[in-house]
């Protein structure tokens, strides 16, 4: 008989079991993990460095990077930040570091820090870590809850899930009365054959990144083209993209694809992505400039001239698919070849077909219906003692730490209610 299980050997997981152990020392902790290893998403995020939180103090400016759950962190935000984690990690001998982009990692820059560190605390506290251990079913009794897994049945008062995106979970959960919002993936790439980018992967730039809304056709034509108005793009962001070789990625087509989530998945991936990279200018600005340019560097070919500060290989590329030859002055530059490159700078079109999952940090839209959760202890508001922190619940984030924080405050909300009663 255990006092509190912990279902899942993840962030979360962790993060509550040593919380709970450290607030009461006389309760029993267990934490049962399916795989064979624990901690594999911390492994791997950020690159192997473990982008830990986000560097941002103020519960507001947190909560803004959750396209899912931005309005349900708040409050809890302001009893847990990410100056509390980094307090946390710091206090037992991992100390962090706060990047220019406002991302967090160990100064160590490996992961293995923060997993060394969390396995030293479940053994100072002796928190049980039983591998192999999926949960095949979990049942309310009178006095607390039955936890199955493939050959033991386990009691205790308290249940915490922290099973992340698993659907045999959330089956359970469904089946129990729970709401399940259907999950889509969340942070992914953009995959797009173009000559444009084609052998250019490696190379990033920032830029401002939209995608237009998606034009749906009918029989009847209502209006005529002329007289429709301009639409605004659905989503749109600023920051790095990275010139990949199946596409487009970088902080700012991730931080897209998770806004865009669920309307990403009604367009079945395939949509187009307009790319400003001269996020400064306009179109008609750019045409402005470009016209300077051809009367101060007449003699200059257009090729060789980079009268945008943007990656070498990048802007000949642009050059190019304005169709202005290699060899070609700024003195004999067109109307028409202006018109093009200003728009190949400024309205850059791509057409999407398909996604590829942001290894490093894939992260799944959908879970527990926040309805259904008290966030001031992450319980669930149908079962008394039954609790859940990170990726399980309807809360998502953009990519920089955010899904890391969002895991590591609802552990700690829940294991500071668990630890008190």
């Amino acid at each position: 008989m255990f006092d509190v299980i912990v279902a899942g050997g993840g962030a979360a997981g962790f993060y509550a079991a040593v919380q709970i152990a450290e607030t009461n020392p006389n309760f029993k902790v267990a934490i049962l993990e399916r795989g064979k290893t624990v901690l594999s998403k911390v492994r791997i995020s950020g690159g192997g460095r473990c982008n830990v939180t986000q560097g941002k103090f103020f519960a507001k400016s947190l909560a803004e990077g959750y396209p899912r759950g931005q309005k349900e962190l708040l409050g809890p935000f302001h009893n847990h930040s990410a100056e509390d984690v980094i307090a946390f990690f710091q206090e037992r001998g991992v100390p962090l570091k706060i990047e220019p982009d406002d991302r967090v990692f160990p100064k160590s820059n490996t992961s293995q820090s923060i997993i060394d560190c969390f396995l030293e605390e479940t053994k100072k506290h002796g928190i049980k870590v039983l591998k192999n251990s999926a949960v095949k079913k979990f049942e309310k009794l009178e006095k607390g809850w039955q936890v199955t897994t493939m050959n033991k049945n386990y009691l205790a008062k308290y249940l915490l899930l922290a099973t992340g995106s698993n659907s045999r979970i959330w089956d359970m959960l469904n089946t129990m009365g729970h709401t399940i919002v259907p999950p889509v993936p969340s942070l992914f790439t953009f995959n797009i054959k173009d000559e444009r980018i084609k052998g250019i992967s490696g190379i990033s730039s920032f830029a401002s990144v939209s995608i237009p809304q998606k034009k749906i056709f009918t029989s009847q034509i209502s209006v005529k083209l002329k007289s429709a108005p301009k639409q605004l793009p659905i989503l749109e962001t600023e920051g790095p993209v990275l010139i990949t070789h199946w596409g487009l990625s970088g902080p700012a087509i991730l931080k897209l694809s998770a806004w865009g989530a669920r309307i990403l998945k009604d367009y079945k991936y395939v949509f187009r992505v307009n790319v400003n990279w001269t996020p400064e200018y306009s179109t008609e600005a750019m045409e402005r400039f470009l016209r300077e340019v051809k009367e101060v560097e007449p003699k200059k070919t257009v090729m060789r001239t980079q009268a945008i500060l943007l990656p070498k290989r990048l802007w000949m590329r642009l050059v190019t698919a304005a169709k202005i030859p290699e060899s070609l002055k700024w003195a004999e530059v067109s109307k028409e070849h202006i018109k093009n490159l200003a728009e190949q700078l400024t309205v850059c079109s791509f057409k999407v077909e398909g996604k590829s999952t942001f290894k490093e940090e894939f992260v799944t839209a959908g879970g527990i219906d926040l309805k259904e959760i008290n966030f001031k202890t992450f319980e669930s508001k149908l079962f008394p003692n039954l609790f859940f922190a990170g990726e399980i619940i309807d809360i998502d984030g953009i990519t920089g730490g955010y899904n890391f924080q969002n895991a590591w405050t609802g552990a700690y909300l829940a294991a500071q209610e668990i630890a008190s009663r």
